[in-house]
């Protein structure tokens, strides 16, 4: 006899694990699959984002911009140290330690909300039958839901020929576990992995050369942007090599040799270790029966409709296994949109405001189109600008690199897209988010009070430049 929930949602994600809490609060009975396991051996609910992807990335971050800055920047502040070493298995269980203390996080918060939790893999049949096979190696067990939420996520996309081993060529979980710096390591991807995890190294002494097929960098973000971070990571030693094909890539000797192929013909390198990161694709191994109803695009992406109905009655997908970008919080609200339109609340998801955000040091931040996108469209728009060399707060913490740019409609001065290249980007695009949900003005954001000295203060800068009436810059 099958154990019958409200909702069932595969997959304990940012997605999957919100959606899952969302539709409990809304007092349905629910029920959460995920097969993750932590390096204990135990559940540890959170997906690839929690687990081996945006938080532990971010702690090796934090640990090696301090390390990097105790190197190269404390001496201008008057602050003499004698010798700096990195500790790294030290590093690496500190950031063990925070994932360990998320994942219970998200286990407890299951538990307070009454999800009933399943170790395992799910797998979707017909008429919303799920079948789940435990982790643990139990019998399987037969579930039936009013509605499933599928939200499998995604997993490294592997380059044909040249097969992850963990140890030598690895994806990004494998670039959070090394256990040395590498004395050289190899990237195949500028992208946002490519480059957070590039910079961990990096700055921990390693020396990173990363390999790009495209001819741009970062091609998402606005050139101006894409440019400027280009010249400041090219400063802190990053070595990114654009219009650079790898064929191929052998492991000899306790070396992986490349072969690359750019203009000048085709070169040989040799790394310690090499990480590919050339992007993400849904997974759905083992998730959906022959019988499910359920369709993939031609992308191998989950098919579903501007409210994430897939094409079987009852089954929403939400997150990275579906259109849209692969990002966490995207999933998350995705998550809240599905469990409340299955409660019979409106909702609705929006993607033209969702942030991107890549954590280097400084970071970039960006929330709708990019001049590029609005030339491309042919649309009317004016630009302004502000660099962080001019803000007050910046140059007294030593972060005066980047800038501010905001684009509005020439018309309506609707605000278009905001991008940073600056200090805490992350924090300071969320200004705009909210701004441009409301379909705010650069008049808007011009006008606001900002505290003095801020980083927040070269948003408003920007805008009133935007208008011709910068105080702090040049019109």
């Amino acid at each position: 006899m099958s154990e019958k929930f409200d909702v069932i949602v595969i997959g304990g994600g940012p997605g999957g694990y919100v959606a899952a809490i969302r539709a409990a609060q809304l007092g349905l009975k629910t029920a959460c699959i995920d097969n993750f396991i932590g390096k204990d051996g135990k559940a540890a609910p959170g997906g690839t984002c929690l687990n081996v992807g945006c938080i532990p990335s971010k702690a090796l971050l934090d640990s090696s911009k301090h390390y990097y800055h105790l190197q190269h920047d404390y001496g201008n502040h008057g602050i003499s140290i004698s010798a700096v070493a990195i500790d790294v298995p030290k590093m690496i269980a500190r950031k063990d330690g925070v994932v360990k203390k998320l994942t219970g996080g998200v286990s407890q918060l299951l538990k307070g909300n009454k999800v009933t939790f399943y170790h395992g893999n799910g797998r979707l049949g017909a008429n919303r039958s799920v079948k789940v096979t435990p982790q643990d190696g139990g019998d399987v067990i037969a579930l039936q839901a009013e509605n499933v939420i599928l939200a499998s996520g995604s997993v490294p996309i592997e380059i044909p020929g040249i097969p992850f081993d963990g140890e030598y060529i690895v994806d990004n979980t494998g670039a959070l576990d090394f256990d040395q710096v590498p004395a050289t390591l190899g990237v195949i991807g500028a992208g946002v992995i490519g480059l957070e995890l590039g910079s961990v190294w990096n700055r921990l002494g390693a020396s990173v050369v990363l390999l790009e097929a495209l001819a741009d960098f970062l091609p998402l973000a606005d050139r101006d942007i894409s440019k400027q971070a280009a010249r400041e990571f090219k400063k802190q030693g990053l070595d990114v090599r654009l219009g650079t094909l790898v064929k191929s890539a052998q492991l000899e000797d306790g070396k992986v040799n490349v072969t690359v192929e750019d203009a000048n013909g085709q070169s040989q390198h040799s790394f310690d270790r090499l990480l590919v990161s050339v992007g993400r694709k849904p997974y759905t191994e083992g998730l959906l029966s022959e019988d499910s109803g359920v369709s993939l695009t031609d992308r191998g992406q989950i098919d579903v409709d501007e409210q994430s109905r897939t094409s079987a009655p009852g089954v929403w997908a939400i997150g990275d296994c579906v259109r849209g970008p692969m990002l966490a919080h995207k999933a998350s609200e995705e998550g809240v949109a599905v469990a409340e339109l299955i409660a019979g609340k409106p909702a609705h998801i929006h993607f033209d405001t969702v942030p991107w955000v890549v954590y280097t040091d400084p970071e970039i931040a960006w929330v709708g189109k990019s001049e590029q996108e609005l030339e491309a469209a042919g649309a009317s728009y004016k630009t302004g600008s502000f660099p962080f060399a001019a803000n007050g707060r910046a140059l007294a913490g030593g972060q005066g690199a980047g800038m501010v740019k905001i684009l509005a409609d020439s018309e309506t001065d609707e605000i278009l897209g905001v991008h940073i290249f600056g200090a805490n980007a992350s924090e300071l695009i969320a200004e705009c988010v909210v701004a441009m949900e409301f379909q705010g003005s650069s008049e808007d954001l011009a006008r606001i009070i900002h505290a003095h000295p801020t980083l927040s203060e070269a948003i408003h800068e920007a805008a009133l430049h935007l208008d011709g009436r910068a105080i702090h810059r040049g019109n």
